[in-house]
């Protein structure tokens, strides 16, 4: 790496911070002196120091952040928004705040005074061997540092540190006036409403309880934590509620569509012919008349017991509403779930810095700072959030039910929070599937890195990754024999693969996404026929495909075939 390892040159006063400038040997660097980090102008450590205009103050952004969080609420149903808007305007003037690498250092203890000083050392480094052992002191020194952001983003949190943990930005500097600019565009609040969180809101959700912790395979918080077991059972409540809703919706629809027919029959049944030679006479029953007959007695067998069917789903509906009030009641008793656990945010940051090494892997680039030498995304490469949901919506026009789950024999649309992370990872994955306190109708939780190479194909299988856990969940015991997980199991042992199964099934799902929906034959046959039975394309694709080749003719049928079987 050269010595200009950023590609612009340090500007003077963070040159002057880290003692790199001029050809001084690093055996001679002074050690790091914080008074002129943090200094004695008139600025304490917490206060913020010349905030631009552009920029949303605390209570703004707090207020903004708590509007687009969907807490544990799922969608059963509905579809992305359109996206209109991907950049701001008016685009902010906070990287070019000078105080903004005090602002993100200050009030952070010994830890920021250690990432400081190895960041200093790095730079100035001569020897690749020191060089090399610089930068892996400095990764360690900076995630203990940001540990101790991250603690405080259950309440305010000034916006340095907050685009520091959104971006990893320690110091504009380290990035290009272009590379400046772009992130200066990037819409900051949540305007969206959807449940794809940057990591420092993340991280405010978790922390005030408004959404659970990540599950791990370690022991989790206490369980005499009285506000930890209310939250999971409003939890568990809430989604029992919402499933309840969805088959009320779904029960209304059925009835209301039976009585449309039956008032379509009825009127068959009223509609009658004059006699030819009295006009003010009207002709008997047609024999089509007649036949309505019939079909009016199925169609009130069909209404009662679909109206007993919606009083059965209200009277759920009802007991599910009451049991939310009564574990809100004393939750309200206990105080409130608004209240900071610094527990739990200590342990949901353990859990992000697994997923953000499980997305860059073992011989990706761990450098966690933002920088021009690493940062090669274009505006529509990066994984901001806009960016995201566009590539959601694009993935589930082609995969529709990517996102469904069945509840009492419906699907309903339950939309998986999305986590971006700041890292140069290339892979996506989900982490869990559900919430394990309500496995019915629970948002699962997918990753992504916001720097890959391919932010399409990262999404895709962060999606993938949703998919196969999701169907193995609901196979349980018999993943290996039935459904897509069964099937696909079945096919992998006869072609005798060695590795794990779903870093083999994701890759397939991806090349199932990219090249088999536009016609372009990539799958094993078998392969291909469990995924057009398991996971369907939509049916515009599907449309579009049956007249590309036989292969696609030939399962355009079997769904027809199916169908008329009442076997689909």
């Amino acid at each position: 790496m050269a010595d200009n390892v950023f590609h612009d040159e340090l500007d003077p006063e963070l040159a002057a911070l880290l003692g790199a400038a001029g050809s001084r040997d690093t055996a001679t660097v002074p050690p790091p002196d914080f008074s002129s980090i943090f200094g004695t102008d008139g600025a304490s450590p917490g206060t913020l120091l010349d905030t631009p205009s552009g920029v949303p103050q605390d209570e703004d952004a707090e207020s903004a952040e708590s509007s687009g969080a969907s807490g544990e609420t799922p969608d059963v149903g509905g579809s992305f928004p359109e996206i209109t808007k991907k950049f701001e305007e008016s685009p902010h003037s906070f990287f070019a705040d000078p105080n903004y690498y005090k602002i993100a250092l200050s009030g952070e203890g010994d830890s920021a005074t250690r990432t400081h000083g190895l960041m200093q050392k790095y730079l100035n480094s001569k020897d690749p061997k020191d060089r090399s052992v610089f930068r892996q002191q400095f990764i360690t020194a900076f995630w203990d540092f940001l540990s101790a952001v991250a603690k405080k983003c259950g309440g305010k949190i000034l916006p340095a540190k907050r685009f520091l943990l959104r971006f990893g930005i320690l110091h504009p500097v380290f990035l290009n006036q272009e590379t400046r600019a772009f992130f200066s565009s990037l819409i900051v609040e949540d305007e969206l409403g959807q449940p794809v969180y940057y990591l420092d809101e993340w991280l405010k959700n978790v922390g005030t309880g408004k959404i659970q912790p990540s599950t791990t395979d370690e022991a989790q918080v206490s369980r005499a934590s009285t506000s930890v077991r209310f939250q999971q059972l409003l939890e568990k409540a809430q989604g029992k509620l919402d499933g309840n809703l969805g088959l009320l919706k779904a029960k209304d629809v059925e009835r209301r569509n039976l009585e449309r027919n039956l008032q379509e029959r009825v009127g068959i049944i009223v509609d009658h012919s004059s006699l030819d030679d009295r006009f003010d006479i009207s002709a008997a029953y047609s024999e089509s008349q007649k036949r309505v007959f019939a079909d009016l007695q199925e169609i009130l067998k069909g209404l009662l017991k679909a109206d007993r069917e919606l009083e059965s789903c209200l009277r759920d509906y009802r007991q599910a509403e009451e049991d939310v009030r009564t574990i809100q009641g004393k939750i309200a008793e206990e105080g409130g779930a608004a209240m900071l656990d610094t527990g739990a945010l200590s342990t949901e940051f353990e859990t992000i810095r697994q997923m953000v090494k499980m997305t860059v892997g073992r011989q990706g680039n761990h450098f966690p700072v933002l920088t021009s030498e690493y940062f090669h995304c274009g505006p529509n490469g990066t994984g901001f959030r806009e960016n995201v949901l566009s590539i959601l919506a694009a993935i589930e026009s082609i995969d529709p039910e990517c996102f469904c789950r069945v509840y009492k024999n419906r699907n309903n649309r339950i939309v998986p929070y999305t986590i971006l992370l700041p890292t140069y990872g290339d892979t996506g994955f989900c982490w869990e599937p559900f919430s394990r306190h309500n496995r019915a109708t629970s948002r699962g939780r997918i990753v992504i890195p916001m720097y890959p190479k391919n932010l399409y194909i990262a999404v895709l299988s962060a999606v993938g990754d949703l998919r196969w856990q999701v169907a193995k969940e609901k196979a349980s015991y018999y993943w290996m024999e039935e459904g897509l997980t069964g099937n696909y199991y079945q096919w992998f042992q006869k072609m005798k693969f060695k590795g794990n199964i779903k870093d083999f099934f994701v890759q397939d799902y991806i090349q199932w996404m990219t090249r088999e929906s536009e016609g372009t034959q990539k799958l094993d046959k078998e392969v291909r026929g469990v995924f057009w039975r398991f996971m369907p394309f939509s049916q515009s694709v599907k449309e579009k495909l049956k007249n590309r080749s036989f292969v696609y003719q030939e399962l355009y049928q079997r769904d027809l075939n199916r169908a008329m079987s009442d076997g689909y």
